[in-house]
């Protein structure tokens, strides 16, 4: 995984793979990656990354 959360989640998603926001608060947000299916969860962070965030905006997975 890359150490930039935002390139981490576009080169995800332009792999046809799905992420999903699994907790949010106000300063951070725990991120999981899902195989192309979205069935089986492959990994998962959590980062306080502030364009991250803004990246998120109010978006709960890569297929909204």
């Amino acid at each position: 995984m890359s150490t930039d959360p935002v390139e981490t989640l576009q080169r995800w998603q332009d792999c046809g793979a799905v992420w999903r926001v699994v907790h949010r608060r106000p300063d951070s947000v725990t991120i999981a990656l899902y195989e192309c299916t979205g069935g089986q969860e492959v990994d998962r962070f959590t980062s306080t990354d502030a364009t991250l965030l803004r990246f998120l905006g109010e978006r709960a997975t890569s297929e909204d």
